[in-house]
């Protein structure tokens, strides 16, 4: 467990980290045309659509173990503007959280290494199947990306350098 402080280093880090997800992703799900949500690379692959699901399903479980009160939930996926929409919602919900002096009862590395991480590395594979459905996201510095902790909505700052 943390203390409550909202001016901890390592909330700081999550709470970039939650925005660097947010960047990641809303790219990822920006100008995907509406029925790439139900994209199936093959039989017994993940959707666009079941994967968004469990990203949000793995925010809220990090937020109900940040808050204390540890659960888990596997979300029956929605339609993908819904979906899309979630994405957003549950990583605002994580964030304020974060900033507020409320005590974080979830040790902040633990919350990276797993929820967290694990987000990132299904944006990972929402990009890969951009390009197998032919809609490719284009590449990008993101060291550069304008990523700020709290920004964590949907409208996202455009990529400061893309290439293909």
């Amino acid at each position: 467990m943390t203390n409550s402080s909202a001016s901890d280093p390592r909330r700081d880090l999550l709470r970039h980290s939650l925005a660097t997800i947010a960047y990641r992703g809303g790219k990822m799900l920006r100008d995907a045309p509406a029925t790439f949500g139900d994209f199936r690379a093959c039989e017994g692959a993940r959707t666009p659509r079941q994967i968004l699901a469990h990203i949000s399903d793995l925010m809220e479980w990090a937020l109900s173990m940040a808050q204390g009160k540890q659960h888990w939930h596997v979300s029956e996926p929605m339609a993908w503007n819904e979906e899309r929409e979630r994405f957003h919602a549950v990583l605002e919900r994580f964030d304020d959280y974060l900033a507020t002096g409320n005590p974080l009862h979830a040790v902040p590395e633990n919350l990276f290494q797993g929820p967290i991480a694990d987000a990132l590395t299904h944006i990972g594979q929402i990009a890969m199947l951009r390009r197998m459905a032919a809609t490719p996201v284009k590449s990008e510095n993101y060291f550069i990306a304008e990523v700020t902790a709290g920004r964590v909505g949907a409208n996202q700052p455009a990529p400061k350098f893309e290439f293909d």
